[in-house]
C-alpha cells in the first residue's frame, strides 16, 4: 500500500520523541501529549502519509 518514506535519523527522531510524549502523557503532564502516538507510529512502520502527499522521502532505498 504505502512504500518505505521515512528512514535512517528521522525514524530514530521519530520513535523518540514519539515515546518522549508518551510518557509525559502518563506522567500527567497534560492530554495533548498522547499525539506521540502519531510519531511513534510512523517511526516504527517506517511510513508517513504526510511525506506522501508532500512527495517527501528520507529513506535510502531505491526505487
Amino acid at each position: 500500500m504505502f512504500e518505505r518514506n521515512v528512514g535512517g535519523i528521522d525514524r530514530v527522531a521519530r520513535i523518540v520523541i514519539g515515546a518522549l510524549l508518551i510518557i509525559g502523557a502518563l506522567m500527567g503532564y497534560g492530554v495533548w501529549m498522547w499525539i506521540g502516538v502519531v510519531p511513534l507510529l510512523t517511526g516504527l512502520a517506517g511510513r508517513c502519509g504526510a511525506y506522501k502527499l508532500f512527495g517527501m522521502n528520507t529513506c535510502p532505498m531505491k526505487k
